[in-house]
């Protein structure tokens, strides 16, 4: 079988998109061939990713106090979790988060806020706060993620500076009303359509753990593909107490692993992100699942603590990793180059 896995490699670098089938095989394959699977799925992260790990950092502008019903969401209408709750972050209160973020390493933003989608006076105040962010950090990357879009709200979010727009599909279409009442699985994809139409980057991924089949997670995989998610947070279902899903635990760290080396076989130039669970269901397989996945969020998520920043760190370069932008990353790329502006055809003294 490890063979098979590495043909499974040589056949998706060759251009063949994985099917299905291959994907469940990945995400069935014995915990014995746990290795073998992540050696052939990081030959891909390799290929297109090389040894970078790009490094989010969430900006939670609004905590609590939704109308929808998602089950999973500590957020949600009926959540009896004691998480923090609180309106709007003043913009002077948003922009010292951010800053601590990417002082911190971060090189993208991703500005939440709790609810089933923006006002358009919403869209103004983030549309200021990206401003003033970019102002003071201009080579920041900003991901908006403000539930769902109304029409002309993503282009006024992308004229304003917006980079990408996250909003995640969560599950397969054949599960997702399992799940939530209050919004349905084409709103999610609406919405996604919508910030691709507008150019934004579309970012949208899955959560794990929430009772689905392993057809579904591959359902819902494929869903990602066929979306054009460039970007792909894979997050493991965090059981709060007080939610539908309490003392939900469905998943193994190795079975963790599995699904993001599946995510890799079915999207091999997409970033896979490492997202909520992480240090909950991974743990001490993050360091491994960073050999499949190339993305993931630094300190805390919008309201569970994640491990110390720094810690998140020291696993990205343990594990023979660099963070995408900074100093040893860039030292590594390619050199384009140097023009001739000496010797012959010139005044300036020849090389030699």
């Amino acid at each position: 079988m490890p063979d098979t896995f590495q043909q499974l490699a040589d056949a998706v670098l060759a251009g063949r998109p994985a099917t299905p089938d291959d994907a469940l095989a990945v995400l069935r394959a014995d915990d014995a061939e746990l290795l073998a699977v992540v050696a052939a799925a990081g030959r891909l992260r390799r290929a297109h990713f090389g040894n970078a790990v790009k490094v989010n950092y969430l900006v939670n502008l609004k905590s609590g106090l939704c109308q929808e019903d998602c089950g999973y969401c500590s957020q949600a209408l009926g959540s009896a979790a004691p998480i923090l709750k609180y309106s709007w972050l003043s913009r002077q209160d948003a922009l010292g988060q951010a800053a601590a973020g990417l002082r911190g390493g971060a090189g993208r933003v991703c500005l939440v806020a709790s609810g089933r989608g923006p006002s358009d006076r919403d869209v103004t105040k983030v549309a200021e706060l990206v401003g003033a962010l970019k102002q003071e950090h201009p080579d920041v990357e900003v991901c908006a993620c403000l539930g769902l879009l109304g029409d002309g709200q993503a282009e006024r979010l992308r004229d304003a500076g917006v980079d990408a727009y996250n909003h995640n599909i969560n599950t397969a279409e054949s599960h997702h009303d399992a799940i939530v009442g209050t919004h349905t699985y084409a709103d999610r994809v609406d919405t996604v359509e919508k910030a691709k139409g507008a150019g934004l980057s579309p970012c949208s991924g899955l959560i794990a753990g929430l009772g689905e089949t392993d057809e579904q997670l591959v359902e819902a995989l494929f869903a990602l593909r066929e979306l054009g998610s460039d970007s792909i947070p894979v997050n493991f279902l965090m059981p709060f107490d007080g939610t539908p899903f309490e003392g939900t635990w469905e998943l193994t760290p190795a079975r963790c692993v599995k699904i993001l080396a599946m995510a890799r076989f079915v999207c091999p130039d997409r970033e896979v992100r490492i997202a909520g669970g992480r240090e909950m269901h991974l743990r001490s397989l993050q360091s491994l699942a960073l050999h499949v996945a190339n993305s993931l969020f630094l300190g805390d998520y919008l309201t569970s603590e994640g491990q110390a920043a720094q810690a998140d760190l020291e696993l990205i370069r343990d594990g023979g990793f660099v963070v995408l932008g900074s100093p040893e990353e860039r030292a590594q790329r390619p050199v384009d180059p140097a023009i001739r502006r000496r010797g012959a055809g010139t005044d300036a003294v020849p090389n030699a």
